[in-house]
């Protein structure tokens, strides 16, 4: 009964300061749950109303370290700093904010009993690529397996994936895909079609994300194809010979001839009977050889070869000749040619025979077409008999038109003399 005897007592002899709560300090507001990237700056309100002649002061709540107390900073962190306002608003701040500033701050007024609130401080991480952890370039022969790592670190943890650079879809496990999710990338009997430049990409939501890109190289013995291994071409005429090679490491290409020797062309100079071409897409190569105006020298066997450190491999394309193209002078131009020059004149010419039609002929091969004469059978017989008995009749025409004139003139004469 005593203790409560002299609580009665005490609050008898001050009625004014007990018992109302509105005469305590009181929090305005939480302290807010703040989110701050390493590096970066934080900030801590405490807003306090009817602070009187009350103290306020920060504290690590993990550590029971003491920041501040009213106007000075307590802790050694040169880090941290206070700012005030108006006696009721206490601003912690931490600069250059580190992992370790991580946790809860409280603010507490010295009351009795002591009141406080508390807000927690996140320091995010963005991801980083743990270099030691982390494959490098490879190279790698073709059929092995093949795994590429990569450790990121950061906070929240990253999530980590693997991708190609040029965006083509990855031959993984019997399937095509665009992305491999997790840090370890499994490759099973690589092949030259997974040589590629891969990129190892890691974020946690925090900017930016960051990537490592891993070059991946796969060795493999030259392979050859030929487009055509028969090419002809007619003398006089320019042929190109064709032939695609694969190879890595990157292989030398040249040509032969039939004897086996090295083709060299110099690009300096012009009008040269050879001129080699390659192009190089990857671990793929174009190669050409050109040969100008073809000679009966020319035709025979050619050989393209391609050798690495693994291997080597050659491709033989044979040059034939071909007939050169000739051409046909058609009825119909003479024709046209005739009817050019009776359209000039405008007279007509009783003793012009009439035109023949164009006459077809095809033996296994195409229609050949022939001026009129041009063939000696039975038909231009009979056109030839026809043509004589036509000229045959003019000259007897003729001769019975002069007689018939002689005819008639010959009574005058013998009159006259008379």
């Amino acid at each position: 009964m005593a203790p409560v005897e002299a609580k009665q007592t005490h609050m008898h002899e001050n009625p004014s300061d007990f018992n109302t709560e509105a005469s305590f300090p009181r929090f305005a507001e939480l302290i807010p749950n703040t989110t701050v990237t390493v590096g970066r700056d934080a900030l801590l309100a405490c807003v306090v109303d009817n602070l009187k002649g009350y103290k306020v002061a920060w504290v690590r709540v993990d550590t029971q370290t003491i920041l501040s107390i009213h106007h000075n900073v307590i802790t050694q962190n040169p880090r941290i700093s206070l700012t005030y306002n108006d006696h009721r608003s206490w601003y912690l701040h931490i600069r250059e904010v580190e992992e370790n500033d991580r946790g809860w701050y409280m603010c507490q007024v010295n009351t009795d009993p002591m009141r406080s609130r508390k807000g927690f401080l996140q320091v995010v991480v963005p991801p980083a690529i743990v270099e030691a952890q982390t494959s490098n370039d490879m190279v790698v022969r073709e059929g092995t397996n093949v795994t590429l790592n990569c450790k990121a670190k950061g906070f929240p943890e990253p999530y980590v994936m693997w991708r190609r650079e040029d965006g083509d879809e990855m031959a993984i496990g019997g399937e095509n895909v665009n992305v491999v999710d997790g840090e370890i990338l499994y490759i099973t009997k690589v092949s030259r079609l997974h040589m590629a430049a891969y990129l190892c990409v890691a974020s946690n939501g925090v900017p930016p994300s960051v990537s490592k890109r891993v070059q991946l190289r796969v060795q493999f013995p030259p392979m050859l194809s030929i487009p055509n291994q028969l090419e002809g071409a007619y003398v006089g005429q320019d042929v190109v010979l064709e032939c695609h090679t694969e190879a890595y490491p990157a292989s030398i290409n040249y040509w032969t001839t039939e004897r086996g020797d090295m083709i060299i062309s110099d690009l300096s100079r012009t009008g040269d009977k050879f001129e080699t071409m390659s192009r190089n897409t990857g671990y793929t190569k174009y190669m050409s050889l050109k040969i100008r105006n073809v000679g009966p020298a020319d035709f025979g066997s050619y050989r393209c070869v391609a050798k690495n450190s693994l291997g080597e491999t050659d491709g033989l394309i044979k040059l034939d000749e071909i007939p050169a193209p000739t051409t046909i002078l058609t009825t119909e131009s003479l024709y046209n040619n005739r009817s050019k020059g009776r359209k000039a004149n405008k007279k007509h010419d009783p003793m012009m025979v009439g035109d023949y039609g164009v006459e077809e002929w095809k033996e296994n091969g195409p229609s050949i077409r022939h001026p009129p004469g041009a063939f000696h059978n039975a038909s231009s017989t009979v056109r030839t008999a026809t043509c004589g008995v036509f000229v045959l009749l003019q000259l007897l025409s003729a001769l019975l038109h002069v007689y018939h004139l002689h005819h008639l003139l010959a009574p005058s004469a013998t009159g006259r003399r008379r």
